[in-house]
């Protein structure tokens, strides 16, 4: 990848395919996957409950399993716990030596078909997590763990596996974070920036693996986290990652920390204030702030309660983690129908959902994982038409007069209303928010012909709900002239 002088990245925008796509899959996979640990919350809480509930405890209390090695320095906490009484002194590094083992059933053609029935339009994998374990053998040496790498191109072989099947590739790379180059445990929410390295070689490290990544995969995508280190050059890479892939396309999370939160007297401070302010606060949408050069936001767990002009991706795993965590009960991860229902918030809004899959340690999909692909699958094989290429409308929610809740997208001329449950079999739908389209032809996705629709003296259009229509968890209604 040619270093340029040229500082600018003239005309660059959001590429259309990313519009388009709707739905993406994250993979979190890597040494942490073997213990496959952390601690649970309550059903229906994520880490932003925890980050608002209880910030003193965010290190030792997240549920993310791919945490695990953070959590481990934590003396006392729920992982260290676990992990003495299970592993006694055993060091995380030796989880290596069984994740490498299990490489060899690895299968990335039964990954790459499970994510393209799901109807998705790309896939991110963590090339690297917070941990500094490489998915790829990098010629760039980590000089203070040298050959911290898998022995198989994981990397390679899944982004040919996953094109193969006519879906974009993109890298996630954890450009903030490396415990390799800064073991500083996070245990409160300021801890996150004092740990990313700040050593000058750690910034030529990061950049040097992220045109190697540019250069042997060509990713849709360059996925960021936990900010950059300071001296990083992002518009310098950027200008050439966009040199070589001129549709390919960024996240948000970019921010060089300040020095100040090195301090250890201004960090606790910090800390001690976010204690005492973020439990008293409404509790928002968890985004990591914006960035100049970013092409969309990315809220964690959170979206925006309407539409926004931005483009923006939520990342969420199935259940409270993103590594698989066997800790984890079956009943704490989302419903089936509200995944499928999520999708439809969330693309209303204009967004697009980065659902995460997290393997085993040998590489599997849990059932329990794939149950909820193979949900995502069923009511995309229906309903794709509604979401896949759709733009927001004028309105992103409405609501059916008998009270069923809507969600709006348009495309080609069209516009579907997208119904977030199933009326009864001949029970009347009346559809006020549609009473100024002039649609004549009303259809319901995955039923043969057109509803037989009415308009009272106002324009609203209201019809029979076919006692025929199977049940789902979204209905989708086009109405097209």
């Amino acid at each position: 990848m040619t270093k340029h002088d040229d500082k600018a990245i003239p005309g660059h925008r959001v590429p259309p395919w990313f519009e388009d796509a709707k739905l993406g899959i994250f993979i979190h996979w890597g040494i942490f996957s073997v213990p496959a640990w952390a601690p649970t919350l309550p059903p229906g809480q994520s880490m932003p409950d925890l980050l608002h509930d209880s910030p003193r405890e965010l290190g030792a209390r997240l549920p993310y399993a791919e945490w695990y090695a953070n959590a481990l320095r934590i003396p006392g906490s729920p992982t260290a716990r676990h992990h003495a009484a299970t592993y006694g002194d055993t060091p995380y590094e030796d989880f290596r030596a069984t994740f490498e083992a299990g490489l060899v059933d690895w299968d990335p053609g039964a990954w790459a078909d499970a994510f393209a029935a799901t109807g998705a339009g790309y896939v991110v994998l963590v090339t690297k997590h917070h941990d500094g374990y490489l998915l790829w053998p990098s010629e760039v040496v980590n000089p203070r763990r040298p050959g911290w790498h898998a022995p198989r191109d994981l990397v390679g072989e899944l982004a040919e596996a996953v094109r193969a099947r006519g879906l974009r590739f993109g890298v996630y790379y954890s450009t903030g974070l490396d415990w390799t180059f800064e073991d500083l445990p996070i245990r409160e929410p300021l801890d996150l920036f004092a740990a990313i390295p700040r050593d000058p070689a750690y910034a030529a490290y990061v950049d040097a693996h992220l045109r190697e990544l540019v250069d042997r995969y060509r990713p849709s995508v360059v996925w960021a986290d936990i900010g950059a280190p300071p001296g990083f050059d992002l518009r310098a890479f950027l200008t050439d990652y966009y040199a070589v892939v001129p549709d390919g396309t960024t996240n948000d999370r970019w921010q060089i920390p300040g020095a100040w939160v090195r301090n250890p007297t201004a960090r606790r401070a910090a800390n001690g204030l976010a204690a005492a302010l973020l439990p008293k606060l409404p509790q928002r949408p968890l985004e990591p702030g914006t960035h100049p050069l970013a092409d969309f936001r990315t809220p964690e767990y959170s979206s925006p309660g309407h539409a926004t002009r931005h483009k923006w991706e939520t990342t969420r795993g199935m259940g409270a983690a993103f590594g698989h965590n066997a800790n984890e009960p079956d009943g704490h991860l989302v419903d089936p129908d509200e995944l499928v229902r999520g999708l439809a918030d969330v693309v209303a809004k204009n967004g697009n959902l980065l659902l995460n899959v997290g393997p085993d340690g040998h590489g599997r999909v849990t059932e329990r994982e794939a149950v909820r692909l193979r949900a995502l699958a069923d009511w995309m094989a229906v309903g794709a038409d509604a979401l896949r290429g759709s733009r927001p409308w004028v309105r992103a929610e409405g609501r059916t007069g008998e009270g069923i809740d809507i969600r709006f997208t348009q495309s080609d001329g069209a516009i579907f209303a997208l119904l977030l449950d199933t009326p009864e079999g001949g029970s009347k739908v009346t559809l006020p928010d549609l009473a100024a389209v002039g649609g004549r032809r009303f259809e319901l996705l995955g039923r043969p012909g057109e509803l037989a629709v009415e308009r009272d003296d106002r324009g609203v259009p209201s019809f029979l709900w076919p006692a025929e229509a199977p049940e789902r968890p979204v209905q989708a209604i086009k109405v097209a002239s």
